[in-house]
């Protein structure tokens, strides 16, 4: 029986193919390359000049590429993105073969929320401009997208003063231990638990502290930003809350917004 035979990974080939050609007309990569390159990206708050001297910096356009390249394609990780620059034709394309670390992918994302929110409303914008907006009929939705806090991380006031009537009653039992104690080793158990508890309750009092100071409802401790909310009925999660508009004409989403509370009435802003 015969089969389709691949080539020989050894033989070199008499006319190689370059990028340029390997990349289909239509491609999707080529659409970005165009977008960005029309942007004026310092007017748009990314930082394109630098000082002279040590290792050269990667241009905005190469990691904004990158970044709307995963972003259409569903890759969220900076370490993925960097592995795709090795082993995407159409990632090697985009960026010319470079290769961005997956901490310069990370930093520039942190370090560039507005503008690349600017980038976001410049596609509406653009979409507008060849009247695939209709701006008649909008349908805005909230999703809620859990965070990196579990619920034990996150606090409010009478979650803390639970927690500290619970050590103030063991403080007051392992004092009680160690007054009765009758070894060395007893009351040394005793106190290294008082000790313990202690410190847990410096913790506490410190969080209740910052909510005072604040004056937020809770506090989490991993990801600060993050709150609790209503998930549907008494389901909770800590979570942010992503709201939404979508076009009606092609379903394009024309606006977003991401909070840390539950849905209300609000007006949106679009253009």
């Amino acid at each position: 029986m015969k089969f389709i035979i691949g080539k020989d990974r050894k033989q070199a080939a008499l006319f190689p193919v370059s990028l340029e050609e390997s990349i289909e007309t239509e491609n999707e990569v080529r659409a970005i390359e165009l977008f960005v390159n029309s942007l004026d990206l310092e007017k748009m708050g990314f930082k394109v000049r630098f000082p002279e001297g040590g290792r050269p910096a990667y241009h905005p356009a190469v990691l904004l590429k990158l970044f709307i390249y995963g972003y259409l394609n569903r890759i969220r990780s900076s370490r993925i993105l960097e592995k795709e620059c090795r082993r995407n034709i159409e990632m090697m394309w985009l960026i010319e073969q470079l290769s961005p670390d997956h901490n310069t992918i990370a930093n520039f994302r942190k370090d560039n929320p507005d503008a690349i929110k600017r980038v976001f409303r410049a596609t509406v914008q653009l979409a507008r401009n060849f009247n695939l907006i209709g701006g008649k009929i909008i349908a805005g939705d909230g999703t809620k997208l859990r965070a990196q806090n579990s619920k034990k991380n996150n606090f409010n006031t009478k979650k803390i003063d639970r927690h500290l009537q619970y050590i103030d009653n063991k403080l007051e039992q392992y004092n009680q231990d160690i007054a009765r104690a009758d070894g060395e080793a007893e009351k040394q158990e005793a106190q290294k638990n008082s000790d313990i508890h202690t410190g847990r309750k410096e913790g506490y009092e410190k969080l209740k502290q910052q909510l005072e100071e604040t004056g937020e409802s809770q506090i989490s401790t991993s990801d600060p930003e993050s709150r609790q909310m209503i998930l549907r009925g008494n389901i909770t999660e800590v979570a942010y809350n992503v709201q939404s508009t979508v076009d009606a004409q092609h379903c394009i989403p024309i606006d977003y917004e991401v909070t840390n509370h539950n849905d209300k009435k609000r007006r949106w802003e679009l253009w």
